[in-house]
């Protein structure tokens, strides 16, 4: 007697092969669930050994089409070398390299690891020759930025300067107004309106003439009361001497009052071009690639401190730098009082 009366067509037996195959892919589907809620439970636990010894529990001849094998080979990689056990870490990752000769994941782990067990200066001397070509050409931008706003700022402040001891209102006003707009708001906020807001109105800036425009025009303000506060601490006996002797207005602020006040002018613009240093770091915000955005920039690629540790030593550089040429102009500029 037969069981199945008839013959059974290929179709058929077609059909019950691909339901086998997907029950038993299903069932090491959820035996590698449980392997894993498992591993996970111990790890949550801190058992990091019984962690391991359960995720080994997958091997790769169970017809891994899920990648079930991997994960659970890089798990047991990470934790071991969470466990400072490079080779063991190694070893693991290797296992994946052994199926899977092009297995991204499992190369860089590998070089992760050899990066580890070199020693620390090493390790820090080949991040330093990685970063540096990058942090530099962002250095040549800041300083560019700094030297283009010691040359403009000066210049803007002695014009604001000179308009607000003006007699004539108007003037005075408008220089008064100048000053309390920009030294009333934020530079970030002063850098965002021109950059991103003045394109609503129809003008439209690159980054670097942006740069250049808000930072000309907060430290012009900045320079702008220092430099009145200079001019009028000058004894106003000085200005009537010259007046008396045939100078008028101008000549006399020219080559008796101004040349008077450079000694008492430098520390305050001394401070005023170090801190400018650092300012320019927020230009960064507005697409200006300078040394911090370059910084940032290799910091979320790599994950690697060492870049913000050489954007400090730079700027720390620079504001060294300035600081002992600055000392020295105050010196020189104190020849002219001391006579």
């Amino acid at each position: 007697m037969r069981l199945f009366p008839g013959r059974i067509s290929k179709k058929t037996i077609l059909l019950f092969s691909c339901l086998f195959l997907l029950l038993v892919q299903t069932c090491y589907a959820t035996d590698y669930d449980q392997i894993f809620s498992d591993a996970n439970d111990a790890m949550g636990s801190g058992d990091l050994p019984a962690a391991i010894a359960i995720l080994q529990k997958v091997k790769p001849d169970q017809g891994d089409d899920s990648g079930a094998f991997v994960r659970s080979r890089m798990q047991i990689a990470r934790l071991q070398f969470a466990l400072k056990d490079m080779n063991a870490a190694s070893a693991s990752a290797n296992e994946v390299l052994a199926l899977y000769p092009d297995n991204s994941e499992a190369l860089n782990f590998i070089a992760s690891v050899k990066k580890e067990q070199k020693p620390r200066y090493v390790v820090f001397m080949e991040d330093c020759l990685r970063f540096l070509p990058q942090l530099l050409k962002g250095a040549v931008m800041t300083i560019t930025l700094v030297v283009c706003i010691i040359v403009i700022s000066p210049l803007g402040g002695l014009l604001i300067a000179l308009g607000r001891i003006s007699t004539f209102k108007p003037v005075s006003g408008l220089c008064w107004l100048f000053i309390w707009l920009f030294r009333g708001t934020p530079l970030l906020l002063q850098l965002f309106f021109i950059y991103y807001g003045l394109p609503s109105l129809g003008i439209t800036f690159k980054p670097f003439t942006a740069a250049i425009l808000g930072l000309g025009l907060n430290y012009s303000a900045y320079l702008g009361e220092i430099i009145r506060g200079g001019i009028q601490s000058i004894e106003h006996g000085q200005m009537e001497a010259a007046k008396a002797i045939g100078m008028s207005y101008w000549q006399a602020m020219r080559r008796v009052v101004i040349p008077q006040t450079y000694k008492r002018l430098m520390p305050p613009i001394g401070n005023e071009f170090i801190a400018l240093i650092k300012d320019t770091a927020l230009v960064s915000t507005i697409a200006m690639v300078e040394l911090m955005r370059s910084a940032d920039q290799m910091f979320n690629a790599y994950f690697n401190v060492t870049a913000l540790i050489l954007a400090a030593f730079i700027y720390l550089l620079f504001t060294t730098i300035f600081t002992f040429i600055f000392e020295k102009i105050e010196i020189r500029a104190g020849i002219y009082e001391n006579r």
